[in-house]
């Protein structure tokens, strides 16, 4: 009888070490939590708004956009933004209004909408890519242009301490809001 329990124990703890393998090995490679930090993703995220990001999404497909992005800034802050140019593109906003390599582009997460529910007007100061960091005619190769969506308190490509953003520092894509339970959706474009 003892030895059945024991064997018993062994089993469990097999399946206990297995499990949390497993666990660890999807929030490392596929999946895991951020939390919103600040309000640089008003109206379409707020502070402390709690997500999943999809850590593999971007080893099968490049980025989109308007993709919500996870990068690293820094070696110990990680932002959360939207990719607004794309490698090849000429990004400039005049006006209020984005143009990608000459085209109005129209930003319709900006809009109010059930869910954002905007109470102030969004205003991006004009800028034009050759004005960044960098003085770039167009996005280069492995690089994308993101900005948060309250553009007036941002820090994002517009800045030269962070510029363009390199495909090697974004973690994963994001758009599912898990908490706090009266904002849980997808967010969408």
């Amino acid at each position: 009888m003892t030895e059945k329990k024991s064997s018993e124990w062994v089993d469990w703890i097999k399946i206990i070490v297995v499990a949390l393998i497993i666990a660890l090995v999807v929030r490392k490679f596929f999946f895991s939590p951020i939390i919103v930090d600040g309000p640089s993703m008003q109206p379409t995220l707020h502070d402390q708004d709690k997500m999943i990001v999809n850590k593999f999404i971007y080893s099968i497909k490049e980025p989109e956009r308007f993709d919500i992005v996870i990068f690293h800034a820094n070696e110990e802050k990680d932002f959360i933004k939207r990719v607004i140019g794309l490698p090849g593109e000429h990004v400039k906003v005049e006006n209020n209004t984005l143009y990608i390599d000459g085209e109005e582009t129209q930003e319709t997460f900006l809009e109010p909408n059930e869910q954002t529910e905007v109470v102030y007007p969004i205003f991006t100061n004009d800028f034009t890519l050759e004005r960044l960091s960098g003085n770039y005619e167009v996005i280069p190769d492995n690089y994308v242009l993101v900005l948060g969506d309250n553009r007036n308190n941002s820090t994002d490509s517009r800045s030269s301490a962070l510029g363009l953003v390199s495909m090697d520092q974004i973690v994963g894509k994001t758009s599912f809001i898990f908490w706090p339970m009266d904002r849980i959706h997808i967010v969408k474009e």
